[in-house]
């Protein structure tokens, strides 16, 4: 028997203040505020100079509490924040001996994993002439820490899996998640994503595929322009956002507050180019998510883009939406929150998921900010430059990848 799957908690470390309520973090996306800041390093030998956002007020010692942040690479401490918020937020216990947790788990999701951990150790090896390394550098820097982390801390006993498909990750953690529930295999699953991208051979790999916008102190904020002709590039960021997925009818016995549910999801390849999209590939993975939820187009009212603001996606998504859409499209509204928040690779999935489900539960769908001239070749849906209010029933989250690797989670509002 297929069940329903309920989303109990919500929980991020989002790059507007540390430890702020979703409800403000959605506030701040209805009213287009941006997030990006400009960032310049003093590395050698060249300094990083680019728009990014960060997190810089998260403090890990303050969160975990010092000996458990001590064990992780920054984009473990950020998930492990964001995992110990969706918990709380669901009204789950912390110890785990009060409830049997064999069939809970872990689905995570992230591109990058402990790049910083790696990183440092290259410095220490190569430029401060040591001979050996932290023996916490592996367990620092591998993929996996982060949903180890979580798992041990949380006493999930059921599966415990990361998932690394480039900017999908944590779209496809959430999905197989779902997937979990819906099946019976799992009771609750704790998903999401994290990552850092910051490392300075990370951030100069991005800048080496000429796809970021240029570091400018003053235009920084606005660097972001999703659908825009004025677009120069896409804005990397750091985060973590993690979601609390439940069997509806358990959610239901222990009165949980039930922000929406999952209803369906999508996956694909494009099969054809590792940075090129599709728009057929795209279009698979769209169907397969509203086939998998019982919907259809007339009953989606809303969009959460991939929107990276690079003149290669855009288009194509956009396309991808009208020939799934047809006449629907044009009243189809659509926006990306990247424009706000940035890119955050793996855990992108994970922080547009909660915009997503935030916004079917306060009716209201947040903007593209910085949309002031519309690219043409995005033109045939209905792109909101300012937040607007309507009744949101059914909407999509879209993360499409390197590599060709398309997922589309698909949400309805509680009811």
């Amino acid at each position: 028997m297929m069940r329903r799957v309920a989303i109990t908690g919500l929980g991020l470390v989002s790059p507007y203040a540390p430890g702020e309520g979703l409800d403000d973090f959605f506030h701040r996306l209805c009213a287009g505020e941006s997030a990006v800041r400009h960032l310049l390093t003093d590395d050698q030998p060249r300094p990083l100079n680019m728009p990014f956002v960060s997190c810089p007020d998260f403090d890990p010692d303050m969160a975990l509490g010092k000996p458990l942040a001590s064990m992780m690479d920054r984009f473990a401490q950020l998930g492990m924040a964001a995992a110990f918020s969706a918990w709380d937020d669901a009204g789950l216990s912390r110890q785990s001996g009060e409830e049997n947790r064999d069939s809970w788990g872990c689905s995570w999701g992230t591109a990058l994993g402990g790049t910083l951990a790696y990183e440092k150790g290259y410095r220490e090896l190569w430029q401060k002439g040591r001979e050996r390394l932290s023996p916490l550098a592996v367990v620092l820097g591998m993929n996996n820490a982060a949903n180890a982390h979580i798992s041990i801390q949380l006493g999930l006993g059921g599966v415990s899996m990361s998932h690394t498909v480039a900017c999908a990750s944590s779209a496809v953690a959430i999905g197989e998640a779902f997937r979990r529930v819906r099946s019976g295999e799992a009771q609750v699953m704790l998903t999401g994503g994290s990552d850092v991208p910051q490392a300075y051979g990370v951030a100069r790999a991005w800048e080496a595929l000429r796809v970021l916008a240029p570091g400018n102190a003053e235009t920084s904020a606005q660097a972001c322009r999703p659908f825009s002709s004025e677009r120069r590039g896409l804005v990397l960021g750091e985060g973590g956002a993690a979601l609390v997925l439940e069997e509806w009818e358990h959610a239901v016995a222990r009165g949980a507050r039930i922000y929406g549910e999952i209803a369906g999801y999508g996956t694909s390849c494009d099969h054809s180019h590792l940075v090129k999209p599709e728009a057929a590939g795209q279009v698979r993975a769209l169907r397969a998510a509203l086939a998998d939820a019982g919907l259809t187009v007339a009953d989606v009212d809303y969009v959460n883009a991939h929107g990276t603001a690079t003149a290669e996606g855009d288009p194509v998504e956009i396309e991808a939406l009208r020939q799934v859409f047809g006449t629907h499209a044009a009243t189809l509204a659509v926006s990306a929150s990247k424009s706000m928040h940035g890119h955050l690779l793996g855990a992108a999935g994970a922080i547009e998921a909660i915009v997503t489900v935030l916004a079917l539960r306060q009716q209201i769908a947040p903007p593209t900010a910085h949309l002031d001239a519309l690219d043409p070749a995005c033109a045939g849906v209905e792109h909101l430059t300012q937040a607007r209010a309507r009744p949101l029933r059914a909407a999509l989250s879209n993360s499409f990848a390197f590599g060709g690797s398309n997922a589309v989670l698909a949400l309805r509002a509680a009811s």
